[in-house]
């Protein structure tokens, strides 16, 4: 069984594949200024390793990006379901600033995808995130997405407007319609709450702690 199971990884498990993912691309409608957010990943490898990266970009029409980050992880499977990924990040908005990254991605039961990572900043800061989302298939088209994200911090990080604790959640709801396997235009609801001293910061900003939005966008991959 273990020459067969070596067949088997070399013809099938050293294929290299690619994918580019853009999960949200969207406006969102608001009180006060209309936004935009783009949310892509993309990865490159094997069965077993792959090169990853990730951007997620998020502003007001007509101002610069409020957030824009960059990631380049190294991926390696440690079960059929989950991947450890470790690697760099880099922040362009609203400070330049280089993190380390160590997390895990995968697929937990009942199809619910995680996406969860831990970043240690070089100012020697310690944040979180935590991603969560489900499809659920109402036809063979039409796709109802819940998703949920919360956002963490080991201390407070005045300069980046960050309370220690539970500094932010979001809860989205999104209807898309796939009128191509890799094409699905989408509406929803958008939810963002701050908590503890991030709510305080965002207060003292003149910036509502809680918004909710109205988004629709468009969903590719390639």
């Amino acid at each position: 069984m273990a020459d067969g199971r070596a067949v088997l990884f070399n013809e099938h498990g050293k294929m290299l594949m690619s994918k580019i993912l853009v999960d949200q691309l969207e406006t969102r409608f608001r009180s006060g200024r209309d936004g935009y957010f783009l949310n892509a990943e993309g990865w490159y490898g094997g069965d077993i390793d792959k090169l990853w990266l990730k951007t997620e970009i998020e502003g007001a029409y007509g101002s610069k990006p409020e957030q824009a980050e960059f990631q380049a992880l190294w991926s390696h499977a440690v079960d059929p379901w989950f991947d450890v990924q470790t690697g760099v990040r880099f922040d362009a908005q609203p400070d330049t600033r280089g993190r380390l990254v160590v997390g895990v991605q995968g697929l937990l039961p009942y199809w619910i995808e995680l996406d969860a990572a831990a970043f240690l900043s070089d100012k020697g800061d310690v944040t979180a995130r935590a991603e969560a989302e489900h499809d659920v298939r109402i036809t063979q088209n039409l796709i109802l997405q819940p998703r949920a994200e919360v956002d963490l911090s080991l201390q407070d990080i005045p300069q980046e407007r960050v309370g220690s604790g539970l500094s932010k959640a979001e809860v989205g709801l999104r209807l898309r319609y796939q009128v191509t396997p890799n094409l699905a235009p989408y509406a929803g609801l958008s939810y963002e709450h701050a908590f503890g001293d991030t709510r305080r910061f965002l207060r003292a900003d003149g910036d509502d702690p809680s918004s909710l939005s109205f988004v629709v966008g468009l969903r590719t991959w390639f």
